[in-house]
C-alpha cells in the first residue's frame, strides 16, 4: 500500500508539474519530475518577460506607439512594432430628421501601413444631449456585433472598407440627439473620436391648461410627450432664438435648467437695459417649482390638414371628425413641425388634442394676425366652443 501511494505521487509530479515558455514563436510545453527545478525554470523565464518589458519601455522616442504582440491571442506581427494607431470622424456634426437614417462617420488607420488587417474592437457609446451618463450602443468584434437597449435593432457598423468604423443609425428618434463617442481597442491600445447627432426640428413653448407656471420638470416631461415631442435642449433653445424666437415667459429644457429668449428686450422681460439672449434661472428644484416648458418636435410621418367642416364644431365634435376622416386629431407638435418643416399655412383657427384652438401662418398677411410668422393660439377655450379641427393622418404623404 505504501509503494503503491508513492507510486500514484510520483505519478502526480509528472502531471502537475508543468509549464509553459511563451517567449518562443510557438510555446513549448515542458514536464518536470521534480518541483524545484520547475521553480527555477519558471523564475529564468519571468526574468526574460521582464527584461523583454523594460526593453519596451525603454524605447520611448516614438510617442504613443506600441508593440502589438499578442502571446494569448496571436495578434503578433513584428513588422507592427513602433506602428501607431489612429482614429478620426470626417465631420464633428451630423445632422438628421426624426424617422430618418444618419451616418455617423469613424475611421481608423495605422502608421505606417499594415500589410495584413488586424483584428480590432469597435465601440459606440451615447451621452444624451441633455447631459448624464454615457451608455453602450453598440460593440463590435470583426463581423459581429452587439446592439444595446433603445437602439438594439436601429444600429449597425457599415466597414464599407478596411477602417471603416461607422456607425449607421435607421428611424431615429427625438431623444437620438448628444455626442456619440466612437472607440477603437487593439490590443492594450485604444483611440477615440466623437461626433455629435443634432434633429432638424422646431422648439416651440408650451403651457398648461390651467395657465402659466403650473409644470414641474416631470410634468414639463409628460407634457412634450403628449404632443408628440420632447424636452428641449439649450442648443435646441439657443438655436431657435437665433432664427427669431421671443418669449417672455421661462421654460423648462432638459438638463433641469430654465430659461427663455428674448430678441426684442423690454420691461416685462428684464428691462429695457438688458441685451438680447437666452435669459438663464439656473437650475431649478425639479418637484418643488413650476414653469412652463420648452418642448422640440422633429418631422412628421404623415400630415397635418385642416378639416374643411360644413359647420363649427365643439371639441368633442371635432375629435369623432378626425376619426370619421380615418385620421386623429393633431397634437401640438405635430402642427408646429408641419407649419416649420413642411410649410402648412392656414388661416382658420382649429382645436387641437389638448384643447387649445391654434393655427399656422407661414406666410403673414391681413386678417391672420401679426406681422409674424408663427403658429397663433387662443389659448383653451372653453370644450364646448365652436372651431374647426386640424387632423394628422399618419398613412397621408406630405
Amino acid at each position: 500500500m505504501y509503494k503503491q501511494s508513492r507510486l500514484y505521487k510520483k505519478q502526480s509530479y509528472r502531471r502537475h508539474y508543468s509549464t509553459v515558455i511563451l517567449g518562443s514563436e510557438e510555446p513549448i510545453r515542458f514536464l518536470f519530475e521534480d518541483q524545484d527545478l520547475m521553480m527555477i525554470c519558471c523564475l529564468q523565464t519571468l526574468l526574460l518577460l521582464g527584461a523583454q518589458l523594460l526593453l519596451s519601455l525603454a524605447a520611448p522616442t516614438l510617442p504613443n506607439n506600441f508593440f502589438y504582440h499578442d502571446y494569448l491571442k496571436g495578434n503578433g506581427n513584428k513588422e507592427s512594432i513602433g506602428v501607431k494607431l489612429h482614429v478620426d470622424s470626417a465631420q464633428p456634426s451630423v445632422f438628421a430628421v426624426r424617422g430618418g437614417n444618419a451616418t455617423m462617420p469613424c475611421r481608423f488607420w495605422y502608421e505606417p501601413e499594415l500589410s495584413s488587417p488586424r483584428g480590432v474592437r469597435v465601440k459606440w457609446s451615447w451621452r444624451p444631449a441633455a447631459g448624464g451618463h454615457e451608455t453602450d450602443v453598440l460593440v463590435a468584434v470583426g463581423l459581429r456585433s452587439r446592439s444595446f437597449g433603445a437602439f438594439r435593432g436601429r444600429v449597425q457598423l457599415r466597414q464599407d472598407s478596411p477602417g471603416d468604423a461607422a456607425l449607421v443609425m435607421s428611424n431615429l428618434l427625438l431623444n437620438d440627439t448628444g455626442s456619440y463617442h466612437c472607440e477603437v481597442v487593439d490590443g492594450l491600445e485604444d483611440r477615440s473620436t466623437s461626433v455629435n447627432l443634432e434633429l432638424r426640428g422646431v422648439v416651440f413653448p408650451y403651457q398648461h391648461p390651467g395657465g402659466h407656471y403650473h409644470l414641474s420638470f416631470p410634468g414639463a416631461q409628460r407634457a412634450c410627450e403628449e404632443q408628440d415631442s420632447t424636452l428641449a435642449t439649450f442648443t435646441q433653445l439657443f438655436q431657435s432664438w437665433k432664427e427669431g424666437l421671443n418669449w417672455c415667459n421661462a421654460g423648462w429644457l432638459a438638463d433641469g435648467t430654465v430659461q427663455y429668449p428674448i430678441t426684442r428686450p423690454r420691461v416685462p422681460c428684464g428691462g429695457h437695459a438688458v441685451t438680447p439672449g437666452v435669459r438663464s434661472y439656473g437650475r431649478r428644484h425639479l418637484h418643488l417649482h413650476r414653469y412652463d416648458v420648452f418642448c422640440f418636435s422633429s418631422s412628421l410621418r404623415g400630415k397635418v390638414y385642416y378639416l374643411q367642416p360644413s359647420h363649427k364644431m365643439n371639441l368633442t365634435e371635432a375629435q369623432q371628425a378626425c376619426q370619421e376622416d380615418g385620421a386623429e386629431i393633431a397634437k401640438v407638435g405635430q402642427l408646429y413641425a408641419a407649419w416649420k418643416l413642411t410649410g402648412l399655412d392656414h388661416c382658420d383657427a382649429g382645436w387641437l388634442s389638448d384643447g387649445s384652438v391654434r393655427y399656422p401662418i407661414t406666410k403673414p398677411r391681413i386678417h391672420c394676425g401679426p406681422s409674424e410668422p408663427g403658429v397663433r393660439s387662443f389659448g383653451f377655450p372653453p370644450p364646448q366652443h365652436k372651431h374647426g379641427v386640424y387632423c394628422y393622418n399618419r398613412h397621408m404623404v406630405t
